[in-house]
Order: structure tokens, then C-alpha cells, then sequence
């Protein structure tokens, strides 16, 4: 007896330590970047950022003239709060902005290279206008995507904007937001400019566990059976403005049974691998069918 009081009593004194553990963490990357470039010559450049579910890509080359002004902030923030007792959540928050305002003029040019050979013997670059940008939102199964090529002068001016929301609470609780878009006001002279979007069925990725919300892979790709599909080229001399914005929120809520399912609503709302599990012989314990009001007392008073 002695040894069982004790034995509860450092099962309480064990029980009250590992309630009081507690983990928090967090994580919060932040990178901002700009740049003004004007010149003549040869220009080649390549940009890609990554937050969380979110990317961005930018490139360019081509001969002649630039003068070119470009702005990217990326976050990626992650905080995890994990107390002993299961009362925890998970909260994911990440950002891609970029913005552009760039001109271009196509000529062929002739550069000296370094001192020797090339120095006397300059090279010739003859290379048309080409940027690319395109951005993905993976959590959201949405891409953007715009494309100038074999031009001979660009003035553009483009500011995309990615967002990933994600928070996941004990209860549990699947909620975030997916939002892109994708600005564009161009002048395009003599080449050719694509314009697409790609937006996935994101309703038919989930399933009954939710784990597709909480961790979106580029696996899911979107071009089976799309949601939306933009495919635009234009060949020639033209002004282009364009403003694509794409939101995509969600929430899902999966509520847990009760320990005791029979103890709330009765044998007929509980599921059947739970009256399974107690056995078909018990049913009239829960459904008071094996419960009879009794005529008279089984053990009548007895008065002294």
C-alpha cells in the first residue's frame, strides 16, 4: 500500500514537470536588394529568390542600351509553439515582392575585352532584347508568367506581389491564404511578348488528414486539369497593361472524437468501428434498451 501511494504520488510530482516544458520557436529571414544600372554595352543578368512556397525568377540580356531601376524584398517567417500538453501551433508567413522599371534599346556593339588579344580585336555582340519573370505560389498551385523576346527596344514597368499564409492550431485547424499577382505596363517594339497564367484545381487536393494543406508540393502540378489557363504571344509593336490577381483561402476544420464517443450521443451516433470495438452485446448498456423500470422495490423498506 505503501509503495502504490508513493508510486502516485511521483507519478503526480512527474506529471506536473512535464507540464511546465515548453517550446517556442521562431525564425524570421528577411533579404532586400536594389539596384539602379544605366549604361551601353552587353548586359546579362539572372534573379531568383525562394520564401517558403513562394519563388521568383528574372532574366535578361541583349546589347545596347539599359537603364534600369529594380527593387526585391523576400521574409520568411516560421513560428512553432509546442507547449507539453498538445495545445500547440504552427504559424508560417512569407512574402515575395519585386518591382522592375526598366528601358531597353537593341544595338550591335563592339567591346574591348581585357589587354590582350580581345583588347586589340574587340568583340562583337549582336544579342536582341529578352526578360524573363515569372512567379509560382506552390501553396496555392498558381504561376504567372511574362516574357519579352528578339526586341529591339523594351520600356517596361512590372511589380509582382507573392504571399503564404499558414496557420495550424491543435484543435486541429488548417487556415492560410495563397495570394499572387502580377502587374505589367509595357511597350514593346519589333519582338514578341508572352503573357500565360496556370492555376491549379486546389479544392481536389485535399484530403481527409488535410497534410496537402499543410505542405503543398510542387508535385501537385496544375497541368492536369487547370482551373485557369492563360496563354497569350504577341508578335509586332505593341503597349501591353496587364493586372492579374489571384486569391486563394482556405480552411479546414476536422474536430476529434471524444474518448468516450457513448457517453454523449448514444449507441446510434457512434461510428461503427466504435460499436465494434465494444462489442454488439453491450449496445443495450447505451441504448438503455436492457434497463426496465421496476413494478416494486427488489428490496423493500423496512421500517424499525
Amino acid at each position: 500500500m505503501l509503495a502504490a501511494l508513493v508510486l502516485v504520488a511521483f507519478m503526480g510530482l512527474s506529471g506536473l514537470s512535464g507540464a511546465a516544458t515548453y517550446e517556442k520557436v521562431e525564425t524570421n529571414t528577411t533579404f532586400n536588394f536594389e539596384q539602379s544600372v544605366q549604361g551601353n554595352g552587353f548586359f546579362m543578368t539572372y534573379m531568383y529568390a525562394k520564401a517558403g512556397n513562394l519563388a521568383m525568377k528574372n532574366y535578361a540580356h541583349g546589347s545596347g542600351s539599359i537603364d534600369n531601376e529594380m527593387i526585391l524584398v523576400t521574409q520568411e517567417l516560421n513560428r512553432t509553439t509546442h507547449p507539453y500538453d498538445a495545445d500547440w501551433n504552427d504559424f508560417d508567413q512569407n512574402c515575395i515582392q519585386f518591382k522592375e522599371d526598366v528601358s531597353m534599346v537593341y544595338a550591335p556593339m563592339r567591346i574591348a575585352v581585357g589587354t590582350g588579344y580581345y583588347a586589340a580585336n574587340p568583340v562583337d555582340y549582336s544579342s536582341l532584347l529578352k526578360e524573363k519573370t515569372w512567379v509560382k505560389n506552390y501553396r496555392a498551385a498558381t504561376s504567372m508568367h511574362h516574357e519579352v523576346e528578339y526586341a529591339h527596344a523594351l520600356d517596361k514597368e512590372l511589380e509582382l506581389v507573392a504571399k503564404d499564409k499558414f496557420n495550424y492550431t491543435y484543435d486541429p485547424v488548417w487556415e492560410g491564404i495563397g495570394y499572387t499577382q502580377m502587374k505589367i505596363v509595357e511597350d514593346v517594339t519589333d519582338g514578341k511578348a508572352h503573357i500565360g497564367v496556370l492555376q491549379g484545381d486546389f479544392s481536389n487536393s485535399q484530403d481527409n488528414t488535410g497534410s496537402d494543406l499543410m505542405d503543398w508540393k510542387p508535385s501537385h502540378t496544375a497541368w492536369k486539369n487547370p482551373a485557369i489557363e492563360i496563354d497569350e504571344d504577341y508578335w509586332g509593336t505593341y503597349h501591353i497593361e496587364k493586372n492579374m490577381t489571384l486569391e486563394v483561402p482556405y480552411k479546414k476544420i476536422i474536430k476529434g472524437e471524444d474518448w468516450l464517443p457513448c457517453c454523449f450521443g448514444g449507441w446510434n451516433d457512434m461510428r461503427y468501428y466504435d460499436q465494434k470495438g465494444f462489442g454488439a452485446s453491450t449496445k443495450g448498456v447505451f441504448d438503455c434498451t436492457c434497463y426496465k423500470v421496476p413494478v416494486t422495490a427488489q428490496f423493500p423498506r423496512v421500517y424499525v
